[in-house]
C-alpha cells in the first residue's frame, strides 16, 4: 500500500523528534559523570567516572540482548508482567516499534544504573560494578518498564484493562526510572555500610564533602538540560493534533510539559536554598544543586497532566522530602554520597502520589487518548477526580519498592558475601583511583598524604 506524502513527513518528523530526545536524554550521562566527580573525593573520582562509562557500555548491551524485550516484548506469549519478544532485536522494526524507540528507551535503562552508582560510591569493588549493572538494566528495571509503558502492562494507562479503572500515570519514568534506582541503591548502601570515618566514635556524622562544586553545577545543568528530552520526549511523537481542535496538538503539550518541569526545579532549588540556610547557617550551592534534581524528578511522573501552577507545589513538597530524608539517613547512619536513595528515590515516590492528587483530566485525556472527545477517565483526587488514579498510583509505589528490594537485595547480599561487593579499608583509605585505577585523576593531588604513584601504592603494601 502505498503511503501518502503527508504521512511519510508526518513519519519522518516525528522520528527526528523521538530521536532528539533520545540525544537529550544520552546528554544527561555526561551529567551524572560531572555530578558525581564533583561529589565525591579527589581519590576517587577516576572510579566514579569510570563507573559512569561502566554503566553506559554494559547497560547497552545488556539492554540490547534482553532489557528491551523484557520491557516491550508482545507478541503471542505477551503478558502483563513481563515481555517475551525483540530479544536482541529480532524482528525490529515492527509495526509497532522501531530503532529511534529503541534508542531512546536505551537512553532511560541506562540513567537507572548511574543512579544506583551514586549511592555506592567511593567503596566499592569495580567488578560489583559490572554486576549489577548488567543485572539492573538488563532485568530488573525492563520489568517494571513492562508494567508502566507496555500497551499490555498490567499498571499501563493505556491498556485495555485500566488497574482502578485508571491505570498508574507515570510518563517519563518517577518510579520506573527514579524510584527504582533509589531502591536499588538503598540497598547497596544498606548491605556495604558507611565509608571509613563517615561517623565518629560517638555516632556523629563527620562532614566529607564532594571535592569539586564546579563539576556539581556543571553536572547540574547537563541533567537540566536533557531533562527536556527526558520528559517532553515521553510523548514519543509530536505531530499528533487533537479532534475538534485546530491549534492544539502534542506540540502544546510538550511545551507545557517544558514548562512545568522547569518550575517544579526551580522551585525545589529555592526551597532548599532557604531550608537549608535555615538548617546550617549558610548558602550552599551544592545542596542547592540537589534540590533542583529533586524537583526535576518528582514532576517527571506526572509533568504532562498537571497545570503550571501545580508544579510549584510539586517542586516545592520534594524540597521538603529530599531535606527530611537527609536528615532521617544522618539519624539512622545511612551514609548515601549522592543522595541518590533519598533524591531519586524519596522524590520519585513523591511524584508518584503528587500526580494521583493534582492531574488535570483535560491533560490526562490529551496524554493517554489523544485529546478524544466524550472521554471520561479518573484524574487528581485534590481536583475532583475520586480515589482511582491516586489508588494506582500508590499500587505502583509499593509493587516498586517491593519488587527492586526482592531482586536487587539479594544480589548486594550475594556480592557482599562472596566478598567481591566492598573493597578493605585500607583500599579504601588510600582512595579507589591508587588501589584500584593505577593513579589520579589529577596530576596536583593533595587532598591528603599518601602514595602519589599506583608504584608507591604497591610498595607500602608490600611493606604492610
Amino acid at each position: 500500500m502505498e503511503v501518502s506524502w503527508e504521512t511519510s513527513v508526518t513519519d519522518s518528523i516525528n522520528t527526528i523528534y523521538l530521536l532528539f530526545s533520545a540525544y537529550l536524554v544520552f546528554v544527561m550521562q555526561l551529567g551524572f559523570a560531572m555530578l558525581c566527580a564533583g561529589s565525591v573525593r579527589a581519590k576517587n573520582t577516576m572510579n566514579i567516572m569510570l563507573t559512569n562509562v561502566v554503566d553506559a557500555v554494559v547497560g547497552s548491551l545488556s539492554y540490547f540482548l534482553f532489557g528491551f524485550a523484557f520491557a516491550f516484548g508482545g507478541g503471542s506469549g505477551s503478558n502483563p508482567f513481563i515481555g517475551t519478544q525483540y530479544f536482541a532485536l529480532k524482528d525490529i522494526p515492527s509495526s509497532s516499534y522501531d530503532y529511534s524507540f529503541f534508542l531512546y528507551q536505551w537512553a532511560f535503562a541506562i540513567a537507572v544504573a548511574g543512579i544506583t552508582s551514586g549511592s555506592i560510591a567511593e567503596r566499592t569493588q569495580f567488578s560489583a560494578y559490572l554486576v549489577f549493572s548488567f543485572f539492573l538494566t538488563g532485568f530488573v528495571y525492563p520489568v517494571v518498564a513492562h508494567w508502566v509503558w507496555s500497551s499490555n502492562g498490567w499498571l499501563n494507562p493505556a491498556s485495555t484493562s485500566l488497574l482502578f479503572g485508571s491505570g498508574s500515570i507515570d510518563f517519563a519514568g518517577s518510579g520506573v526510572v527514579h524510584l527504582v534506582g533509589g531502591v536499588a541503591g538503598l540497598w547497596g548502601a544498606l548491605i556495604e555500610g558507611p565509608r571509613v570515618g563517615r561517623f565518629d566514635a560517638f555516632g556523629k556524622p563527620v562532614q566529607m564533602r564532594g571535592h569539586n562544586a564546579t563539576l556539581v553545577v556543571l553536572g547540574t545543568f547537563l541533567l537540566w538540560f536533557g531533562w527536556f528530552g527526558f520528559n517532553p520526549g515521553s510523548f514519543n511523537k509530536i505531530l499528533v493534533s487533537y479532534p475538534n481542535s485546530f491549534d492544539q496538538g502534542n506540540w502544546t503539550a510538550v511545551g507545557r510539559t517544558a514548562v512545568t518541569t522547569t518550575l517544579s526545579g526551580s522551585t525545589a532549588g529555592i526551597v532548599t536554598l532557604f531550608g537549608r540556610r535555615l538548617l546550617v547557617g549558610h548558602w550552599d550551592a551544592l545542596d542547592v544543586c540537589n534540590g533542583v534534581l529533586g524537583g526535576f524528578v518528582a514532576i517527571t511522573s506526572g509533568c504532562s497532566v498537571v497545570e503550571p501552577w501545580a508544579a510549584i507545589v510539586c517542586g516545592f513538597f520534594a524540597a521538603c522530602v529530599l531535606i527530611g530524608l537527609n536528615m532521617v539517613a544522618l539519624m539512622l547512619h545511612y551514609d548515601d554520597p549522592l543522595e541518590a536513595a533519598q533524591l531519586h528515590g524519596g522524590c520519585g515516590a513523591w511524584g508518584l502520589i503528587f500526580t494521583g492528587l493534582f492531574a488535570k483530566e483535560e491533560f490526562v485525556i490529551q496524554t493517554y487518548n489523544s485529546g478524544n472527545v466524550g472521554v471520561t477517565r479518573p484524574y487528581g483526587l485534590f481536583l475532583g477526580g475520586g480515589w482511582g488514579l491516586i489508588g494506582a498510583q500508590i499500587v505502583e509505589v509499593v509493587t516498586i519498592m517491593g519488587w527492586v528490594s526482592v531482586t536487587m537485595g539479594p544480589l548486594f547480599y550475594l556480592l557482599h558475601k562472596l566478598r567481591i561487593l566492598r573493597i578493605s579499608s585500607d583500599e579504601e583509605i588510600a582512595g579507589l583511583d591508587i588501589s584500584s585505577h593505577g593513579g589520579y585523576a589529577y596530576n596536583a593531588y593533595s587532598e591528603e598524604s599518601g602514595p602519589q604513584r599506583y608504584g608507591d601504592y604497591l610498595r607500602l603494601q608490600d611493606q604492610s
